[in-house]
């Protein structure tokens, strides 16, 4: 996929984070599970639990030095419909590769329908909002793109591999536009390997969100 064609179509990104995590976000960068673990040197059956496994909850760590924080949990995978969708990967290796990335949606409707989720809808996010152009351009290397929800199984646990997800220059923009009917549409994910750990680069706009909109506003350019 041409990169203008990307920042073109998608030129905002957006990421959904518990309600207070802008505090730790500000300090460490926008970091992966994984990420967040290693900072937090959280090792051991601790660590199985919230990188290995489906995390129903969301689960809180603390450290001595860096505080609390809280991880999201998997509400959208069931573990049934996961074993059911997966090719070539066991659910284990699946659940950490998703936690080695950072995942945005590449337009607002797609924040807008998870933040209305039943899972959800109740509960205040942090939503971050950022600019393509300049992610794009210092992650190159380390950005795919994904065209399907890959930690969501539910309603339907549609096939996936490690094959979904593409390095920009390899994605099939055209097939997906026409399969899904849409420009818009052609992809759903774009992540970042590990952390975006200079994130006051890209982001414009920080809020605090539900269903019906923004609570509050945390931060902006």
């Amino acid at each position: 996929m041409d990169t203008e064609l990307l920042i073109e179509t998608f030129p905002r990104l957006y990421h959904m984070a518990h309600s207070n995590a802008w505090k730790g976000i500000q300090q460490h960068g926008l970091l992966s599970t994984t990420a967040l673990l290693d900072l937090f040197e959280v090792t051991g059956a601790k660590r199985h639990e919230i990188e290995s496994t489906r995390r129903r909850d969301c689960v809180a760590i603390e450290h001595p030095i860096h505080g609390r924080a809280v991880i999201r949990d998997n509400k959208p995978m069931d573990e049934v419909g996961l074993r059911r969708a997966l090719h070539g990967v066991s659910p284990r290796e699946w659940l950490e590769l998703l936690n080695r990335k950072v995942f945005f949606w590449l337009t607002e409707d797609r924040v807008e329908t998870l933040l209305s989720a039943n899972a959800y809808r109740h509960d205040e996010h942090c939503v971050l909002t950022l600019r393509t152009a300049a992610l794009v351009e210092n992650y190159y290397d380390q950005i795919c793109l994904c065209p399907m929800n890959s930690g969501c199984t539910k309603p339907f646990p549609h096939p996936r591999d490690r094959g979904i997800f593409y390095r920009i220059a390899d994605y099939p923009f055209e097939y997906w536009r026409r399969k899904k009917a849409g420009a818009k549409k052609a992809i759903v994910e774009l992540a970042v390997d590990y952390s975006v750990f200079d994130i006051f680069k890209y982001v414009e706009l920080v809020t605090v969100r539900n269903c019906h909109g923004a609570v509050h506003e945390l931060w902006k350019i």
